[in-house]
């Protein structure tokens, strides 16, 4: 479970469970005083009076053992409990059962005017076995019976709630098709509420969906400019033109195709538009550096197999950054390596800049830092977008990236990435692949 949907659970569910539990307690000891208030003293009288019958009734009949006895029978037959009776001085006149314990359930005195006659003892210790648990036990197992349901209700009412939330955070981290069904757990507020987020995501992927297409139609429609620019620049060597001129004309408009190119891939990240295959690390890593214009000779490999899955284009875009921050920041490019790092393919070059400053082996990675090794302000163009492209293009593909001085002189940076991609990133089957 996520944290917030288990946030959710033990604030409501366990909550609820807790107040149920709490106020059935409370309705019990409510209703057992008021019963022993309201009814207590009635009990009583009814006892009382069952005493003052019974007691009235021997001492009309004491005097003739026959009919005394007769009575006695009678009521032991009809209450079904055991009786003895026993004179002033405390002799037993007779008994319809095993003698009864020293406390018995009911004792009572019979008196002539004023005058005692004996006792009746009356006891069903032997006939029905005395539980005193019976009635606590009883009261306990219904409660328990009642928290147990109030526990299932908790969840019930708590379960669309939980359910709002995992979808909430599902799109959140960008799954923009998220839906919410609670089926069977629907209730009035909660199928409006989930109506609700239903409309909103919905819209959200429509805005979205609408974002992507007019930034591909921008992209493609600057890029075309770009292209025609490029040739006019040649156009004007060929005719004589400044050189300088010509140079720095050149210089812009590679800065604003790689810009557009960042850009682009930014959105693709943004959007999950990843296209993931299997790639081979070297031939990634000897591209990168014919692109930039870098010597084959400075592609270094330490890894005997460099066979990993991803997206080759935002990859390619990731490794042209890491070189062109050690050109433009690190002095000159030593070596592009792949290595082995914490169990994943790495992908680093080495500068032999000043290395980094405490604290810029983190910093570099954050979106619009600008500063350089030396602590100048970076040249006019550059927006610092170029590491932090970086680190987003390898924590889509599962990977992590850093940055360390090296002992010899110079900085490291780099990236790592799962060989075999993540979830997110898995190559499709080779039969989608050749229809695609």
């Amino acid at each position: 479970m996520s944290r917030l949907g288990w946030f959710i659970r033990a604030r409501l569910h366990r909550r609820l469970f807790l107040w149920f539990g709490v106020s059935i307690f409370i309705t019990g000891l409510v209703v057992g005083t008021m019963m022993s208030l309201v009814g207590g003293p009635g009990w009583r009288q009814e006892a009382e009076r069952a005493r003052t019958f019974v007691s009235n009734r021997l001492a009309e009949t004491w005097d003739e053992p026959a009919r005394r006895d007769a009575l006695v029978h009678s009521v032991a037959r009809d209450l079904d409990v055991d009786v003895e009776l026993r004179d002033a001085s405390g002799a037993l006149l007779m008994r319809t059962g095993p003698p009864c314990p020293p406390h018995t359930e009911l004792s009572v005195t019979v008196e002539r005017e004023g005058v005692r006659l004996g006792t009746a003892r009356a006891c069903y210790g032997h006939i029905r076995a005395r539980q005193p648990w019976r009635g606590p036990m009883m009261l306990v197992l219904a409660g328990a019976s009642l928290w147990m349901a109030s526990g299932w209700l908790a969840r019930r009412l708590s379960r669309p709630l939980e359910t709002l939330a995992r979808a909430a955070q599902e799109l959140g981290k960008g799954k923009l098709d998220t839906r919410v069904q609670l089926g069977r757990h629907a209730t009035g507020e909660m199928s409006v509420l989930a109506d609700a987020f239903n409309e909103m995501a919905a819209r959200i992927e429509r805005q979205m969906a609408d974002q992507r297409e007019l930034l591909a139609a921008v992209s493609h429609e600057l890029r075309t400019p770009l292209a025609h620019l490029r040739v006019l620049v040649e156009l004007m060597r060929d005719a004589g033109g400044s050189e300088r001129t010509a140079d720095q004309m050149e210089r812009e408009v590679v800065e604003l195709d790689a810009l557009v190119g960042e850009l682009l891939a930014s959105s693709r990240l943004d959007f999950g538009q990843l296209a993931p295959r299997e790639l081979d690390g070297k031939d990634l890593g000897a591209r990168a550096l014919e692109r930039t214009g870098l010597p084959a000779e400075a592609l270094v490999v330490e890894v005997p197999d460099t066979k990993l899955v991803g997206d080759a284009t935002l990859l390619g875009r990731a490794l042209a950054n890491l070189l062109d921050n050690a050109r433009k920041h690190g002095q000159r490019v030593e070596a592009l390596r792949l290595l082995e790092r914490n169990g994943q393919l790495a992908f680093c070059v080495d500068d032999q800049g000043p290395g980094l400053l405490p604290g810029e082996e983190t910093r570099i990675f954050e979106p619009f830092y600008r500063k350089d090794r030396g602590g100048e302000a970076r040249e006019a163009g550059s927006l610092g977008l170029g590491l932090a492209l970086v680190q987003r293009i390898a924590r889509a593909h599962g990977g992590e990236t850093f940055a360390e001085n090296r002992p010899e002189g110079g900085a490291r940076v780099g990236f790592t990435l799962l060989r075999e991609g993540p979830a997110s990133v898995k190559a499709p089957p080779v039969a989608a692949r050749s229809q695609a």
